[in-house]
């Protein structure tokens, strides 16, 4: 017989609400091309995968080979929250994330695409309340091209 299913970790409303706003914080850094704002949502040893590199050890390493490479090369990220799921350790210590996100895309030519991805990622609560991520991974959609041809500058290092 299998072992009875239990639901989900399900976060509660507050910490729901604590992790929209972190979200909704960071992709507004994102969306600045503003390095320096987003540099304290992260821990300095996080672990990371995403599309330029399979595993990344470090924030700096992953300013360098992941933000570099997408950020100014698109614009307009947002996290879709409406369809965000936010799962919680009982003690509220941490919590996982999974969150689809929007963002556009350029051609080599200029012309904009819908640049769809998702994103899963781990928060630890500090001390003081505030979420630091230790964990991320963003993937873009099957069929979304990886390559962006956008020119923006980055607002601060």
């Amino acid at each position: 017989m299998p072992p009875k299913a239990h639901s989900l970790p399900l976060a509660d409303a507050t910490t729901t609400a604590s992790v929209h706003d972190w979200l909704e914080h960071f992709a507004a850094c994102v969306r600045a091309v503003d390095y320096r704002a987003a540099r304290p949502f992260w821990h300095a040893d996080i672990i990371v995968f995403g599309t330029y590199q399979e595993l990344i050890h470090g924030l700096g390493r992953w300013t360098d080979t992941q933000w570099d490479n997408v950020w100014p090369r698109t614009e307009g990220f947002a996290f879709d929250l409406d369809n965000t799921a936010v799962l919680a350790s009982a003690d509220g210590s941490m919590a996982t994330v999974i969150a689809p996100w929007t963002s556009i895309g350029f051609h080599p030519d200029g012309a904009r695409f819908d640049r769809p991805g998702r994103a899963t990622i781990m928060l630890a609560r500090q001390e003081d309340g505030r979420w630091l991520g230790v964990h991320s991974h963003m993937s873009l959609q099957r069929g979304v091209p990886q390559d962006s041809h956008g020119v923006r500058p980055v607002k601060a290092r």
